[in-house]
């Protein structure tokens, strides 16, 4: 058999070799992943307070609300609510409701 053929298919059986490996490792990574996220929701939640029954309703009532069951969030100790889109929503409202009430009440001393 002519060497170039030989040397290539060595190569494609290594290449092959280290695709294997490589998706094993892929699948394990993806599950170790899951599993810590896994771990952190089961935290999260055992941090509250509230029985599980009361938990499911919360999920199911938000969900029904706002189509999803929550986005993306950085979890943490302090920085749940913080990292919501709903809560930057919030803090904005509350920012132009003082800004306003401020206006409001500069426009009565005005009169």
């Amino acid at each position: 058999m002519n060497p170039r053929i030989e040397r290539i298919s060595a190569e494609i059986e290594k290449l092959r070799e280290k695709i294997t490996s490589g998706q094993t490792r892929l699948r394990e990574l993806e599950r170790l992943k899951t599993e810590l996220e896994n771990n952190d929701i089961i935290s999260a939640v055992r941090g509250v307070d509230i029985a599980p029954e009361e938990l499911a309703a919360f999920v199911r009532m938000f969900k029904e609300q706002h189509g999803s069951v929550l986005p993306e969030i950085a979890v943490g100790e302090d920085n749940i609510s913080a990292a919501t889109p709903y809560a930057a929503d919030q803090n904005e409202d509350t920012a132009a409701n003082r800004h306003n009430a401020g206006k409001n009440q500069n426009d009565k001393e005005d009169e």
